[in-house]
């Protein structure tokens, strides 16, 4: 089991708060010490504020404005220093045994930033009954590379050597690419296991961030900059995302093969369908 200090979650909001409600809920049901959790609010005009202040939280940071996820993870973060950092969404629903498992696979396989299996969409099913029988089945299986930036345990040695998200509101939800660029370029290992899992509504709080700054996808730094951004040839991305690709079709086979599911799936009409 992990010791008290080892982890901090932090995850940042802007109204949604039925979605933040669900999230903290889940958290509580598995076991999670709301003292080690850092709530950053980004102006939220909906009950997030009163419903955050009501709860026993290790930390609460309300911004004055939207300042984006970037600067809202740094802040959650570094209010709370821990060797094992879990950078979340709020419109997540996290399963029995989830952290105990990321940790103890990052531990296994040397991994540095290490994330869960997800189903997106519906939450219409049983999904502690699922992870628990999910889990076991698929505890070996690593897609070695991979992240997410849905959920994700980073370590501290990270931070140290590539640095934090970088703080910049315009990203309008690329600063999860950008830092995931220096990870790759730092040769960090990372991966996502089935051995953890969680539900996911689909970017709801990202979405919602975006709306209220009033910027479409043309006008973030990301999108048609993101090759500049990220500091690569137009070449060197399609080549990069070719072998993506390639890879991910791979370990789709493989675990459909072996398992009759993946560690990625969407939930809609009452069916999963596996990615």
């Amino acid at each position: 089991m992990m010791q008290q200090g080892d982890y901090a979650i932090t995850f940042a909001c802007l109204n949604q708060v039925a979605y933040t409600r669900q999230c903290v809920e889940s958290l509580c049901r598995t076991g999670i010490d709301l003292a080690r959790v850092i709530a950053v609010d980004n102006s939220s005009t909906d009950e997030t504020r009163s419903y955050l202040e009501s709860l026993p939280l290790g930390g609460r940071i309300f911004n004055k404005t939207n300042l984006g996820c970037g600067v809202a993870w740094n802040q959650g973060a570094l209010a709370m220093q821990a060797e094992w950092s879990v950078i979340m969404n709020n419109d997540i629903v996290v399963a029995p045994g989830w952290l105990d498992a990321l940790l103890e696979v990052a531990a296994e396989r040397g991994l540095k930033i290490v994330c869960p299996a997800m189903i997106e969409g519906e939450l219409d099913y049983d999904l502690d009954a699922f992870a628990q029988d999910a889990a076991r089945r698929m505890r070996g299986v690593v897609r070695l590379g991979r992240r997410h930036a849905v959920c994700m345990a980073v370590h501290n040695s990270v931070w140290l050597e590539i640095g934090y998200f970088q703080p910049v509101p315009r990203l309008l939800g690329f600063e999860d690419s950008l830092f995931f660029n220096e990870v790759r370029k730092a040769a960090i290992p990372t991966a996502i296991t089935g051995a953890s899992w969680i539900h996911h509504f689909g970017s709801i709080t990202q979405s919602a961030m975006k709306r209220e700054r009033g910027l479409a996808a043309r006008q973030a730094l990301g999108g048609p900059n993101l090759n500049r951004l990220l500091g690569l040839g137009w070449l060197d991305r399609k080549a990069i995302k070719f072998r993506n690709k390639q890879q991910l079709r791979a370990w789709r086979r493989r675990e459909l093969a072996d398992y009759a599911m993946t560690v990625h799936g969407v939930r809609g009409s009452g069916k999963f369908q596996w990615l």
